[in-house]
């Protein structure tokens, strides 16, 4: 067929192939993958020039981190003189603080592609990012257990997946943060969130979400997201959380706009 989700099914298909009598091949396995089915650039789309990369070296250049003065509850940056952005001085939030890696004009086409084209196999390169840039500030948070923002069922089985939560389990998997896929459930089916101003975005969100499991065990969770926008989604989550006993939720997302 030729398109973005029939590759996902392809390198799914190659990976089972990979497996000879139950064991894994690890990186022999991933290369064989690779010379079959070659990885894309999260950035530009195209072929990456080697096995083994994830990202075209020119491309890699075209990532802008988020970095500097940065907003002391949402992350976005700020100048110099300023401790809280606008938006945060205006608005309460239940979660307490939160960072994001990229801005985001740099990977819009990026998370377009991840999220409505099949190119889950950005992720790899992205969770990677995330737990090289972020990982410090995520052990200093110290969190119980890690979420992606769940999608409500009948949307995720339109796309395929939940890129949040494979976003959360990588970045889990990768720094030994246990996660935790049905903690909190998407019951309603929101509209989407883009092109809704705040107070649509929160009205849209009420009782959106409710918790699936007991969390009282649980001080300090992190939730992770693609984009942070206005922060209604991380804050109809984090007020759950927290009134079913949840002491700190933190947040991390791969994008944050202005």
């Amino acid at each position: 067929r030729g398109d973005h989700s029939y590759d996902g099914y392809k390198r799914k298909r190659a990976k089972a192939l990979c497996r000879i009598k139950g064991e894994n091949l690890g990186n022999y396995r991933e290369r064989i993958i690779s010379l079959l089915y070659p990885r894309h650039c999260p950035v530009c789309d195209e072929v990456v020039p080697r096995v083994g990369m994830y990202i075209c070296p020119a491309c890699k250049n075209k990532l802008e981190y988020v970095q500097g003065a940065i907003c002391i509850k949402c992350g976005k940056q700020v100048s110099e003189q300023e401790e809280m952005c606008i938006d945060c001085k205006e608005n309460t939030h239940f979660f307490d603080t939160g960072v994001a890696l990229y801005k985001y004009p740099c990977v819009r086409q990026g998370i377009y592609r991840m999220k409505y084209k099949g190119r889950k196999e950005y992720l790899d390169f992205y969770s990677q990012e995330v737990v090289e840039r972020l990982g410090e500030q995520l052990r200093l948070w110290n969190p119980d257990a890690i979420i992606g923002v769940p999608l409500h069922k009948a949307r995720e089985r339109k796309r395929g997946y939940n890129q949040a939560e494979i976003l959360a389990s990588q970045i889990g998997d990768k720094m030994g943060i246990p996660f935790e896929k049905k903690m909190v459930l998407r019951q309603k089916n929101t509209l989407p969130q883009k092109g809704l101003d705040a107070f649509q975005r929160q009205n849209n969100l009420k009782k959106a979400f409710i918790i699936s499991q007991n969390v009282v065990k649980l001080n300090t969770i992190v939730i992770i997201d693609d984009i942070y926008t206005t922060g209604s989604t991380i804050d109809a989550i984090a007020s759950v959380l927290k009134a079913n006993g949840v002491q700190q939720v933190y947040y991390i997302a791969l994008a944050i706009g202005e």
